[in-house]
């Protein structure tokens, strides 16, 4: 009598209840519904979990001021997924397909975050300038630099990748983050010890025993730390209600490139100049 909505039915449950059944008896009483205010990506969410074909809509009072559909919701996910992966490319929301926005708005869209990142790459020159002295010392050190900051610039994208796509999709909150922290903290252990094995034998061969250590080492501390920040960025910027997205591969491979030199430089300074 108040207009609240009391229960659905669908057109199955109609079709195969006895005759002279009312629909008290065979309607859905526990109904899954959202409200007016809520978001559409947690709508979209609530449909994909429960599998529904529509979902009502409530207002504050409980009343029912209509539906959204299975399609509607899906055509939500795809936009939201859609515009995570752009974020998480450092690439502003499009208006339109990339076939057919325009050149000057796809221009802008991707500039600004990449001249930014320009000028965050300086900070690796400049640990490199830092550093000319051991560099001078032993050449070999920089055959392994680009490995080195690759591998852990990749190790830390890839675990922004799972956490942001984690929070995405409800798995992840930032009430997990003392878990996560430790679950990553031992795997990336395993992945820095496992890559440190595979490049040890080029740093004998390229420059000897010394050298191989400076670089199974670095190997491990890099990917340990490009890993935790990788997986801490995402809870931080949600902290700050920032869009965990803007974690980016390309933001994350910055950071942990000006990092890595430094890590490697003052490892190889602390082991090199004992030698």
């Amino acid at each position: 009598k108040e207009g609240e909505l009391v229960g659905t039915m669908s057109l199955r449950q109609l079709m195969v209840a006895r005759p002279g059944a009312i629909v008290d008896d065979i309607m859905i009483k526990d109904v899954i519904s959202t409200h007016v205010d809520e978001e559409q990506e947690e709508v979209a969410r609530i449909v994909a979990r429960y599998d529904l074909l529509a979902l009502p809509v409530l207002d504050q009072d409980g009343r029912m001021v209509g539906i959204v559909t299975h399609d509607d919701a899906m055509d939500v996910a795809e936009s939201e997924a859609t515009e995570d992966i752009h974020k998480g490319m450092s690439i502003g929301q499009l208006e339109d397909g990339v076939s057919r926005v325009p050149l000057a708005s796809l221009y802008r869209k991707r500039v600004t975050w990449l001249v930014l990142l320009v000028f965050a790459n300086l900070f690796s020159g400049a640990g490199i300038a830092y550093f000319e002295d051991t560099i001078a010392a032993q050449v070999a050190l920089v055959f392994f630099l680009p490995l080195l900051i690759d591998s852990g610039g990749n190790a830390g994208a890839q675990a922004a990748t799972l956490m942001v796509r984690g929070m995405a999709t409800g798995d992840v909150g930032v009430k997990d983050w003392s878990k996560m922290l430790g679950r990553e903290l031992l795997v990336a252990g395993a992945l820095g010890l496992t890559m440190a094995l595979a490049v040890a034998p080029i740093g004998v061969m390229r420059g000897g025993e010394d050298v191989a250590m400076v670089v199974a080492l670095s190997m491990v501390t890099i990917v340990l730390f490009g890993s935790m920040m990788g997986m801490c960025l995402p809870f931080v910027l949600e902290r700050f209600k920032v869009d965990p997205a803007t974690a980016s591969a390309p933001l994350v491979t910055t950071l942990i490139d000006a990092s890595g030199v430094v890590i490697y430089f003052t490892i190889a300074t602390a082991i090199l100049t004992n030698v």
